[in-house]
């Protein structure tokens, strides 16, 4: 079963898990909340057929968050312990805006995104901006990947011991690639009339649907029960 959410309910997401995540879970509802957050994009990307995200991203999760609680319960000391509590930590406070924010990139196209920001009567400059770089990590992803994929032709990788040859012929090229690519996505996006002053026109038809409404009310309830129950241990 695919569920495609409005892009809208997709930007409310973002907004409310990365409010979450600047705010501490003091107490057990807390945790359950800010768990419910994170599984809710990963059982979307389930539902969007990226298993393989959603599997890493569930596997990341639920490693750091059990290693934190043990840490936490087991009063653990020791330089190790305390850095490994510390980083598991930093991961389990921002993975979640992180996987709301790399569902939303992978699961939203770019028409439908300007064509619900110019619902929203967002400036145009905020528009291209992040329409540009919404195509621009895809995009050197795939660069990424095809200098990688180059690399390994010529038999320059980690394991053979050229780690300097590797990180110059990677980075180096990749570097290059960026410039070039954001070049080009932002004459694309002028070419496409997005710097005009009229109204364009969108053949992308975007309707709230009835689970919009309902992860929007769940979403502005988790926010709700963020605030108001924080200082609550």
């Amino acid at each position: 079963m695919t569920v495609r959410l409005d892009p809208r309910t997709k930007l409310y997401m973002i907004f409310v898990v990365s409010a979450v995540v600047m705010m501490s879970a003091t107490n057990s509802l807390l945790w359950a909340l800010r768990i419910v957050v994170t599984i809710l994009p990963i059982a979307f990307l389930i539902m969007e057929k990226y298993y393989a995200s959603a599997l890493r991203f569930l596997i990341l999760y639920v490693t750091a968050l059990g290693i934190t609680f043990t840490c936490l319960s087991e009063k653990s000391t020791g330089f190790f312990m305390a850095f490994l509590l510390g980083y598991c930590s930093i991961i389990v406070q921002f993975l979640p805006a992180m996987i709301t924010a790399w569902y939303v990139l992978r699961t939203t196209k770019i028409d439908e995104f300007i064509c619900v920001m110019q619902k929203m009567h967002m400036p145009d400059g905020i528009t291209i901006s992040l329409a540009v770089v919404m195509r621009f990590f895809p995009t050197i992803k795939e660069e990424y990947t095809s200098i990688r994929d180059a690399m390994k032709m010529r038999e320059i990788m980690l394991g053979t011991g050229n780690v300097i040859k590797m990180v110059e012929y990677r980075i180096i090229p990749l570097m290059f690639s960026c410039v070039n690519i954001g070049d080009e996505l932002s004459a694309a996006a002028i070419t496409r009339g997005l710097g005009e002053k009229v109204k364009r026109t969108s053949v992308v038809e975007l309707k709230m649907k009835v689970y919009d409404y309902l992860l929007v009310i769940l979403f502005s309830v988790v926010l709700i029960v963020y605030v108001v129950f924080r200082n609550v241990k």
